[in-house]
């Protein structure tokens, strides 16, 4: 089980020559609620970022992530439906309501399973003194299923 925030910034390789190849910018999220992927930066002449569909990562590592075959890396227009933690339709800091209509809290990071993309739980923050002084929330979903708007997501979940 991987986090959003552990993954940020680590440095992605091709497996069959040891090549970086970009470092991972951003966590892509379907619709659905499954982790799709990987957004990593752009190098080269004309640096654009690159889309790495979640069956194309080997393995990921504390250190790194590995990539079987970067030929098969996408560009970021083909995540153009999904969300994205940070970038286009930003779900960081976004507010997350239970379908009962309780506000839970701001979303803060993700935690999934990094071989079948699934969404685990959701760490949820109520400010940064509610941080110090009671620590960040956890929530696990009860199904994958949620629904995201420009103000907000709603899903059913279990408060831990």
């Amino acid at each position: 089980m991987r986090t959003y925030g552990t993954l940020k910034g680590l440095p992605v390789f091709d497996a069959r020559n040891a090549a970086c190849i970009g470092k991972v910018t951003d966590l892509v999220i379907s619709a659905a609620g499954r982790v799709s992927g990987l957004v990593i930066d752009g190098k080269g002449l004309f640096k654009k970022d690159r889309f790495i569909p979640l069956s194309c990562i080997s393995s990921v590592g504390e250190d790194g992530v590995m990539v079987g075959n970067p030929e098969l890396l996408q560009p970021l227009a083909a995540a153009k439906e999904d969300y994205r933690f940070q970038g286009h339709g930003k779900l960081l800091n976004k507010t997350v309501y239970s379908k009962n209509g309780v506000q839970l809290g701001l979303l803060e990071d993700v935690y999934f399973s990094e071989q079948l993309g699934t969404i685990v739980a959701y760490e949820l923050t109520d400010g940064f003194f509610a941080d110090l002084t009671e620590g960040r929330k956890k929530v696990n979903p009860l199904s994958e299923e949620l629904t995201i708007s420009k103000d907000a997501i709603v899903m059913n979940v279990i408060q831990e």
